[in-house]
């Protein structure tokens, strides 16, 4: 019975193992397997929730300390690959102060209060743009904008002279905020011309935003503009000899030339005038005063717009539909040519009735055979009729009637500059003045409108 009794409980147990079960009709090994590896499973499952879990709290401890300025929030928006190839992603969010991203997102705290955040400060000299200059730095260099500082005025700001902490001489514009243009016209210099640098154009260094306050920051061309040299009290001879208006000339081409066809998307300038010309103390031109310009790219033959620009300078195709393009900055650069050969105004309501308006006059004392009476005065010393001859061709050109038949900016500086245009040899004056009479009657399709 003893060993009946100890044999029994392992026979037993064996056959229970071993024994089918309800379930299925599985062994019941076979469910207790099963059952471990779920039980493994779901341990596992359970162990990875938790590890998710303090991972969405760290990150949440990390946003803390990003929105208390601990921590940049910049390096998604600031390339670090390249040092020289940093662009800033303009997103609505995002905005420059005083040479700082700020945060602007309209999210907001449990007070209701914005949650805007300072982050890094940014050398936006790395950026392309110029470097961002604060006001208080901008006040000390122009002596709190100062009047006696003041070098130029216009309809859209005041220029003052400035003195940097390093000594450096530069131009303040201070725009003007009417009607919110001086927002407009501080976006518009900055795409036009922000990364822009040519001999020919007016350099721009730096911007300062402070609140409503918009400054731009040039380099500083120390000779005037040409109105100031054509139409200023310089007394019975001018300086601005023959060829020094053919310098002149010639480089504010090549500026107009790099802004045309240089550039994508090209620049429009649209107020090319005479007192947009500065000059620098060897008399070479720089373009400046972009607040007007407009851009065009290459699938964009024109633009269609609010007419502006200066009185006497505006196309006439530009002033009746609105279309701008490129021929309305050669029309203006043919108006400003007339200006340095004649040294007359566009419009001058103080001559006689006949002469008031520039382009009449001129075309019609071309018409006339009368070209060398247009010189200026001023000039004391003649140019060659051949040069002369020249440059009035290339006037009319410019302000042909027809937009499409006004010769490129890049045509013009080959004609300014070409010895042989538009004559081949001294030896054929009746071809001269066969030439250009032929370029005058293309200019003389539209009569005077005086």
């Amino acid at each position: 019975m003893a060993d009946s009794g100890t044999t029994t409980p392992s026979s037993d147990h064996s056959v229970t193992l071993t024994s089918k079960t309800p379930i299925f009709g599985q062994k019941l090994y076979v469910i207790i397997s099963i059952t471990v590896i779920i039980v493994t499973l779901i341990l596992i499952l359970i162990s990875l929730c938790i590890r998710r879990s303090l991972n969405t709290k760290r990150r949440r401890r990390m946003r803390v300390k990003h929105s208390s300025g601990l921590l940049p929030l910049v390096s998604e928006t600031v390339k670090k690959d390249d040092e020289d190839d940093r662009t800033v992603e303009i997103k609505p969010i995002i905005k420059v102060v005083e040479g700082k991203m700020v945060n602007t997102s309209s999210a907001s705290n449990e007070s209701g209060t914005s949650n805007a955040s300072s982050v890094d400060n940014i050398n936006m000299s790395n950026l392309g743009f110029g470097r961002w200059y604060g006001l208080s730095e901008l006040e000390l260099a122009t002596r709190c904008f100062a009047t006696e500082n003041v070098v130029g005025e216009g309809g859209y700001g005041v220029v003052y002279r400035g003195v940097l902490r390093d000594g450096s001489v530069v131009a303040v514009k201070n725009l003007m905020n009417n009607k919110g243009q001086a927002e407009k016209e501080f976006k518009v210099e900055v795409e036009a011309i922000g990364k822009v640098r040519h001999k020919n154009l007016v350099g721009l260094i730096g911007f300062c935003a402070d609140g409503d306050k918009r400054l731009l920051v040039y380099e500083y061309i120390d000779n005037g503009n040409l109105e100031q040299w054509l139409h200023g009290d310089v007394g019975p001879v001018s300086p601005l000899t023959w060829d020094i208006r053919m310098k002149i000339a010639i480089g504010t081409a090549k500026g107009l030339a790099y802004l045309h066809e240089g550039l994508e998307p090209k620049v429009v300038h649209r107020d090319v005038k005479s007192s947009n010309i500065l000059l620098d103390r060897n008399w070479n031109a720089k373009v400046s005063d972009f607040g007007l310009a407009k851009l065009l790219g290459s699938e964009k033959s024109y633009v269609t717009t609010r007419v502006m620009g200066t009185f006497g300078y505006v196309s006439p195709d530009y002033a009746s539909t609105g279309m701008l393009n490129e021929c309305s900055d050669v029309y203006s650069f043919g108006v400003l040519l007339m200006e340095i050969v004649t040294g007359r105004s566009p419009v001058d309501y103080s001559r006689a009735p006949g002469e008031m308006n520039l382009v009449d006059w001129f075309r019609g004392m071309v018409a006339s055979r009368r070209g060398e009476e247009l010189l200026d005065p001023k000039i004391s010393v003649q140019p060659a009729s051949r040069s002369l001859k020249r440059v009035l061709l290339v006037c009319l050109r410019c302000i042909d009637m027809d937009a499409n038949k006004r010769p490129k900016m890049g045509q013009i500086v080959h004609m300014l500059e070409a010895d042989d245009f538009p004559f081949r040899t001294e030896s054929r004056p009746p071809r001269d003045t066969a030439t250009l009479s032929s370029g005058v009657d293309a200019a003389n399709k539209v009569p005077s409108t005086n």
